[in-house]
């Protein structure tokens, strides 16, 4: 079966005294990274999405989560460098996302993954948004959506573009369901069944 699960924190649940010690988890391209955040709130997503992409993988590596190694790329997402992925008969990949206070990772090892994760905000403007995101047929299938629809119509358009791209290609994609999120994978192989949301609590 081609599966994928999908890790979800509340970073705000996390207390501020506990992060250094999430940090020490990290290798030093990454805590090289910590010191170039200007924003607290993106230094927490950072470590914490870092620490549950390890916690990820180290359950489908069946691994403790601490010998997972993350390497670092100029542009783009982080690779698994220990334990190797052939040693592992890992095939698969994982995808970090952020928005608000819930950081989450999907992983799986029998495909690659692109996760999109979004806050769902009615009081942003959306059509502003969609003029900048969105090419004219996908403005016009949003905008051809009941009034009703068009907050989460246009979450689950972005969501689903973005975790495309971090996929890098046309893929299969799937929304799964969360009250204050939008949340979209896809995956360069279609997925038996949906990932279901794992909530973590880091302690």
């Amino acid at each position: 079966m081609t599966t994928a699960s999908l890790l979800m924190v509340d970073a705000d649940a996390v207390p501020d005294a506990d992060l250094p010690r999430w940090r020490e988890w990290l290798a030093p391209g990454e805590q090289a990274r910590c010191q170039r955040f200007a924003r607290a709130q993106r230094l927490r997503q950072f470590v914490i999405g870092r620490v549950l992409a390890r916690m990820a993988l180290g359950q489908v590596l069946n691994v403790p989560a601490r010998a997972v190694v993350l390497e670092e790329q100029v542009a783009g997402a982080p690779l698994l460098a220990a334990p190797a992925p052939a040693a592992k008969g890992f095939e698969g990949g994982f995808s970090i996302s952020h928005s608000g206070r819930w950081v989450a990772c999907a992983v799986s090892a029998h495909t690659r993954l692109g996760l999109d994760i979004e806050l769902l905000d009615a009081s942003r403007d959306l059509d502003a948004l969609a003029a900048q995101a969105f090419d004219a047929q996908e403005i016009a299938r949003w905008q051809a959506l009941p009034a009703a629809q068009r907050v989460d119509g246009f979450y689950r358009s972005w969501s689903e573009k973005e975790a495309r791209f971090k996929l890098g290609a046309e893929g299969h994609c799937v929304a799964i369901a969360h009250d204050e999120l939008s949340v979209v994978v896809c995956s360069a192989r279609r997925l038996d069944e949906a990932p279901r949301i794992e909530l973590v609590t880091l302690t």
